[in-house]
C-alpha cells in the first residue's frame, strides 16, 4: 500500500501539471484574500481574522479537489492497468485507500502555505496578535475534515468512469450535493419538519461549527463516516468493474 501512495504522489509531481494545479489554488486564494480586486479582501476587512479564507476555500476546493483526483483511477480503467493493479497482494480496500491518501496528502501540501496567510495578519493587525487563534485552529481542522470528504468523493466519482472528464464534473456534483444541496434541501417547505435533521446529513452544518471554532466530537464522526463511506463505496465500484 505504501508503494502504491507514493507512486501516485510521484506520478502527479512527475510533470508540469501537477505544480500547475497546486499554484493556480494558491494564486486565486491570495488573489481573493490580498487584491482589492475582491470584495472580501482581508486588507479592507475591519477584523483580523481569516473568514474570507474559510469561507472561500471549500468554494474553490469544489473544482481543485475533483481535478487531482479525476485521474486516480479513470486513468486505471482507461488504459487497462487496474487489472494489474488488482492481481498484486495487496487487497481492493488498501488500493482505495493508497489512492484516497495520496490525494488527500495533495490537498495538505497546498493547504500548508497558506498559513503564512496567518502570520501576516498577526503582524498586520493594529495590535500585534490580536487575533482568535482558537477559532483559527478549529477552523483548519474543519478545512482538513472538509478535503477528507471531497477527496473521498472525488476518488469514487473516478471509478466511475474512465473518461477523466466525465470523473470530474461527476466529482463536482455529487460533492456540491453535499456541501450546498442538502442544505437547500433542508429549506423546501414541504421538509421543514426535519430541516434540522437534513442539514446535519449535509457538510455545510458540520464545517460552520467547525468554522466558528466548535469542535465537538459528533462532527469529527460526521466526517470520519461519510469518508469512509465514499471509500467503501469505491471499493465495491472497482471490485465489481474488474470482475466484468
Amino acid at each position: 500500500m505504501i508503494a502504491l501512495y507514493k507512486k501516485e504522489i510521484s506520478v502527479f509531481f512527475s510533470s508540469i501539471i501537477g505544480y500547475l494545479i497546486i499554484g493556480l489554488f494558491l494564486f486565486i486564494n491570495s488573489l481573493i484574500l490580498w487584491h482589492d480586486i475582491s470584495d472580501i479582501n482581508i486588507l479592507d476587512n475591519a477584523y483580523a481574522n481569516m473568514d474570507s479564507l474559510f469561507s472561500i476555500a471549500p468554494l474553490i476546493f469544489l473544482v481543485f479537489i475533483p481535478a487531482v483526483s479525476m485521474r486516480v483511477f479513470a486513468e486505471e480503467f482507461n488504459t487497462g492497468t487496474i487489472e494489474t493493479l488488482m492481481t498484486k497482494p495487496i487487497t481492493a480496500f488498501n488500493i482505495v485507500f493508497a489512492k484516497y491518501l495520496a490525494v488527500l496528502s495533495l490537498i495538505l501540501i497546498s493547504i500548508i502555505p497558506t498559513i503564512i496567510y496567518v502570520v501576516s495578519i498577526y503582524f498586520l493587525g493594529e495590535i500585534i496578535g490580536n487575533l482568535d487563534l482558537a477559532s483559527i485552529v478549529g477552523s483548519y481542522i474543519g478545512l482538513i475534515l472538509l478535503s477528507s470528504i471531497f477527496s473521498a468523493i472525488s476518488v469514487y466519482a473516478s471509478s466511475l468512469s474512465s473518461n477523466q472528464i466525465v470523473a470530474f464534473i461527476l466529482a463536482i456534483i455529487i460533492c456540491s450535493f453535499f456541501y450546498f444541496g442538502l442544505d437547500l434541501l433542508s429549506q423546501v417547505p414541504l421538509l421543514l419538519s426535519v430541516d434540522l435533521i437534513i442539514q446535519k446529513i449535509g457538510i455545510l452544518f458540520h464545517y460552520n461549527m467547525l468554522s466558528k471554532g466548535l469542535i465537538k466530537l459528533s462532527d469529527f464522526v460526521y466526517f470520519i463516516s461519510i469518508s469512509l463511506l465514499f471509500i467503501k463505496l469505491t471499493e465495491g465500484v472497482i471490485k465489481s468493474r474488474n470482475s466484468k
